[in-house]
């Protein structure tokens, strides 16, 4: 006996068989119509990248005791250190929230407007003036509140 493709005819039953029809409709020579396989899904093995909670957690704590501290002496003016250590507290807060924002970076976060870590857009100008505008005012009030404060 050669090698060679099936004979389908021989292999194929009688008309009369039950299903002899659907099967000789499904199958052609090299097997299963192509219309019937499902098509492949690619998914990626690697977990997303997220912050952690050890990674969180510094960065809740450094920016709740430094917003006290800046919230605190305003509130309250106690004694003359109050301007001093609500400059602390601001310092401390803008500490906490560089760090958060390095650390979201490093997972792939990105500020909206801005394109992501790796990509090849450049980031629009616009948008950048106006985080700049919006940072400057608030140092602005915050600077001019603690000057009150004297």
């Amino acid at each position: 006996m050669e090698a060679g493709p099936r004979d389908t005819e021989q292999d194929a039953p009688e008309h009369g068989a039950p299903g002899a029809g659907h099967e000789a409709d499904r199958l052609s020579p090299d097997g299963p119509d192509e219309l019937d396989v499902t098509p492949e899904v690619e998914v990626e093995l690697r977990p997303t990248r997220r912050l952690r909670i050890w990674q969180l957690a510094p960065i809740v704590m450094l920016a709740a005791v430094g917003s006290l501290m800046f919230a605190f002496p305003l509130a309250f003016e106690f004694g003359d250190g109050g301007a001093v250590v609500a400059m602390l507290g601001l310092l401390i807060s803008c500490c906490a929230a560089g760090w958060s924002m390095m650390a979201a970076r490093r997972v792939g976060y990105a500020w909206p407007g801005l394109p992501s870590r790796g990509s090849a857009q450049r980031p629009d100008w616009r948008v950048i003036a106006l985080y700049a505008g919006v940072c400057a005012v608030l140092v602005a009030l915050a600077v001019w509140r603690v000057a009150r404060l004297r």
